[in-house]
């Protein structure tokens, strides 16, 4: 496998592209879903750069097309495949994403080709025993996309007229679109990328313990009693029937060759446009700008309950998909609870908090929450208003007699009014762990866990928690930072996944300048993990893989706790190494995997 050498050199082959024209297929293209828009984003202008014809395929939806595509008028050979397309009841809409590259971009309204659904179901049976006959619309609707872009790139290829013609697809939903061209006899190459299977993630989802499974699984059995037997089934066949089959991990690669039948040719790592992201220097004065504001919503969070030092305070995070199990946070609670444990054994006046973004159903803000802020900018506010008397009584009195009077220093007035405001500000009982309504919170997985372990921010916890169920956006009426400029303002990201093929939050969370954890059953942990500094890593590994969950938790809590104990150089320099490890997965040195893989398809 070429994996070799994506785990082990920093500097990448490059191999010069042969296809003449290379059309890249995914259902996040104008659509964003999952970590594969973000891939397609930020390598756009790079592949621009490497091809001299490059193409984007993706699903009309017409309020993403509305805000991120710019239609043109098409060339003459594309204009009359989009013609013969449109009489056939498949309707094209063309022109430029609005990303960075401005990449050519068809997005298929495939809504003519629903009715034939059963149809394109069977002729997949036919040809590859792809069960899907109690399948859903989940299943359905990519399928019928699928068939939509089979018949473009059949399209493309006949008026094009090229002989050097690639197709790369993204995961199964889009898959299904080269078992198509199969069929047809078509001409053009094919390259399959998984992302992660489908029964990999079925499993590790429904609790069962993948990696110790997989010597000996019947994919089929598991594909069935998981119930998603048309995915896998769908997806293996994309796996075997394509020229150049892909994965974007080593972890994922072993899981592929186990489940899908077939080794991955290439590893197309994910990286980053490294070159959007701030400069160190542009993170120090990030980190500060966001993390006071991220103090003055704790203030108003914790602060009509008992109060605490917010400078001695470090804010880590997680941020992922509410998987409990599959992302890590069953330990992660049971990490913090030990934390929280070690920490009241110390002296000093550090605390932590910990903010779990992670996206849920939810019924709004909390009120309380709300009043809580009004109440705190009120006071905020009214300070503001008078602090510049405040100031001149403080200059005068040092002039005139070397010192302040503090009992002339504030009115009466003004005593009165702060202190009526300050008994409005303050509640009974315990802070809130969430800061939304959610649906049925007492048995909540996560908040109960968090009950449990005594996480529950009362005034003893050292180790506090905020289950904040929401994208952040800069719009979410509390914190109001979007993502970026919020993990700029933390100390340390977690992300100890159980099942992660690759994982782009500890990319993302170094590139800002912040240290993180991560798992080595993640794609980027072990591709990172050989480049780490042991005594400054800037990035720290979890070692789960083959490990009982009670020493994995343990050594969960020791970083944590390590983290805690470092002085404030000590976390600077972390900070530093964790933005030097990002140059590694620069999108200029990653994309020669791609062509790599592009080029190998062309070989068959």
């Amino acid at each position: 496998m070429n994996s070799g050498q994506a785990s082990k050199n920093d500097d990448v082959e490059r191999p010069t592209p042969q296809a003449e024209y290379l059309c890249e297929v995914s259902w996040e293209v104008c659509n964003k879903v999952g970590g594969i828009n973000t891939v397609l984003k930020s390598k756009a202008a790079v592949m621009r750069s490497r091809y001299q014809r490059y193409l984007l395929i993706g699903p009309y939806f017409e309020r993403n097309a509305a805000l991120e595509l710019e239609e043109h008028e098409p060339s003459p050979p594309l204009k009359a495949a989009l013609a013969e397309l449109a009489a056939n009841g498949i309707t094209c809409k063309y022109g430029t994403w609005q990303i960075k590259g401005e990449p050519e971009t068809i997005l298929i309204d495939f809504s003519g080709l629903i009715a034939h659904k059963d149809a394109l179901k069977t002729k997949l049976w036919d040809a590859y025993k792809i069960d899907s006959l109690n399948s859903g619309w989940d299943y359905d609707e990519p399928i019928v996309f699928s068939a939509a872009v089979a018949e473009v790139l059949s399209a493309l290829e006949k008026h094009l007229g090229l002989q050097k013609m690639v197709a790369h697809f993204h995961e199964w939903m889009t898959g299904a679109a080269l078992l198509f061209l199969k069929t047809k006899q078509s001409k053009v190459k094919t390259v399959f990328t998984t992302h992660a299977t489908m029964l990999g993630r079925a499993i590790c989802g429904g609790g069962g313990n993948l990696y110790e499974m997989l010597p000996n699984i019947d994919h089929v059995a598991e594909a069935y009693k998981s119930q998603v037997q048309a995915k896998h089934l769908t997806e293996r066949a994309c796996a075997q029937h394509c020229d150049a089959f892909t994965t974007v991990s080593e972890i994922t690669g072993m899981e592929a060759e186990k489940l899908l039948g077939r080794k991955p040719d290439v590893l197309v790592l994910n990286g980053l446009d490294i070159g959007r992201f701030p400069t160190v220097e542009e993170t120090s004065i990030k980190h500060i700008t966001s993390r006071d504001k991220i103090r003055g919503f704790l203030a108003y969070y914790f602060f009509p309950h008992y109060v605490f030092p917010l400078e001695h305070n470090l804010l880590m995070f997680v941020t992922a998909r509410y998987e409990y199990k599959n992302k890590g946070l069953d330990i992660t609670v049971e990490a913090m609870r030990r934390l929280n444990e070690l920490m009241k054994q110390d002296d000093d006046k550090r605390t932590v908090t910990v903010f779990f973004w992670i996206p849920m159903d939810h019924g709004g803000v909390k009120v309380e929450l709300l009043e809580n802020k009004n109440y705190y900018y009120h006071l905020k506010n009214y300070l503001q208003y008078n602090s510049e008397n405040i100031l001149k009584k403080v200059l005068y009195d040092f002039l005139a007699q070397g010192n302040v009077a503090g009992e002339t220093l504030f009115t009466k007035e003004f005593l009165k009014e702060m202190k009526q405001d300050s008994l409005q500000f303050k509640r009974k009982g315990y802070p809130p762990l969430c800061t939304n309504y959610l649906n049925d919170e007492e048995n909540n997985e996560l908040l109960r866990a968090l009950r449990h372990a005594g996480l529950d921010n009362s005034p003893a916890t050292r180790v506090k928690v905020i289950v904040q169920p929401i994208y952040l956006d800069g719009s979410d009426g509390l914190l109001n930072l979007a993502y970026y400029d919020a993990i700029a303002g933390t100390h340390l990201g977690l992300f100890p996944s159980y099942y992660e093929p690759w994982g782009y939050t500890p990319l993302e969370t170094a590139a800002l300048g912040v240290s993180s954890l991560t798992s080595d059953l993640s794609g980027f942990g072990m591709f990172i993990e050989p480049h780490l500094d042991r005594q400054n890593p800037g990035i720290r590994i979890l070692h789960r893989l083959n490990k009982p969950t009670e020493a994995v938790v343990d050594e969960y809590a020791r970083m944590l706790y390590d983290f805690v104990k470092l002085h404030h150089a000590e976390r600077v320099q972390n900070k530093l190494a964790a933005k030097r490890l990002t140059t590694l997965c620069d999108w200029e040195q990653f994309i020669n995997y791609y062509v790599q893989a592009h080029n190998k398809a062309l070989e068959k």
